[in-house]
């Protein structure tokens, strides 16, 4: 819970006071963020890409629409598109591409998805308190959950993590591919999850060849047998996810 509310850097979580972490993190998104972009001249107007950090962290793990950013802070759609190349650059924000290969969908999303590199500066970027509604707490549990698949593909390495979703409904929140296989994964926030979890995942397994297992990630202590190829897993396994594929 608290990896989700103040982020994972070192000299942050080190802090006992909570709003102590709180003033550390908006210290960090002024001086290294702002500042940083401010020195290395690499945008115009440091005030409308400050807006943007507030937008780019409430959409965070969304995917992404620069046309409807750029309406609310009143820039280009392009020069939305070149705050995220700005973000990506200077390793603040991951970017997510969507599966799009199919041989029967014709509607799969193909817009990318960007995550804050940190859960705690994307909480003071998004201006958001510590209290989550049900909803939103699922939300950034998945953006967590998107961050920890993403740092074990990258110690494994020849893998990918992309995510997929059909515009007329089906979704599945990331997908690991690695040697030509999939493995969907959801993430819900729960520590009973049953099958009425799973009916995304049975429909990718059903149209992918490529994908023999899937997985629930959520709050279970322990491994639960959701279906025949369908488990429930903690959270504090997801790197065992990568060490099943070797």
């Amino acid at each position: 819970m608290e990896h989700i509310l103040y982020g994972s850097l070192p000299g942050i979580f080190a802090v006992d006071n909570p709003a102590d972490r709180d003033v550390d993190l908006k210290s960090y998104v002024e001086t290294y963020l702002e500042e940083e972009v401010r020195k290395e001249a690499l945008v115009r107007n440091v005030g409308q890409f400050t807006r943007f950090l507030e937008y780019a962290g409430i959409e965070s793990g969304n995917i992404v629409s620069f046309r409807a950013i750029s309406q609310e802070i009143g820039v280009s759609h392009t020069t939305i598109a070149s705050y995220f190349e700005i973000l990506e650059d200077c390793l603040v924000a991951e970017r997510v591409d969507p599966l799009t290969k199919s041989q029967t969908r014709k509607k799969l999303i193909r817009s990318s998805k960007y995550l804050f590199f940190d859960l705690g500066v994307r909480r003071i970027c998004a201006d958001e308190g510590i209290k989550f509604l049900p909803e939103r707490l699922g939300a950034v549990f998945e953006q967590y959950v998107g961050l920890e698949l993403i740092r074990n593909a990258r110690l494994t390495g020849n893998c990918k993590i992309k995510f997929w979703r059909d515009a007329d409904g089906p979704e599945v929140d990331w997908i690991i591919e690695k040697h030509h296989t999939f493995v969907p994964v959801e993430v819900k926030w729960t520590d009973s999850p049953d099958t009425n979890q799973t009916k995304h995942l049975k429909t990718f397994l059903a149209e992918y060849k490529e994908a023999k297992e899937a997985y629930v990630i959520c709050r279970v202590p322990r491994p639960v047998q959701l279906d025949k190829n369908i488990t429930a897993i903690p959270w504090m396994d997801i790197h065992k996810l990568f060490s099943m594929y070797d």
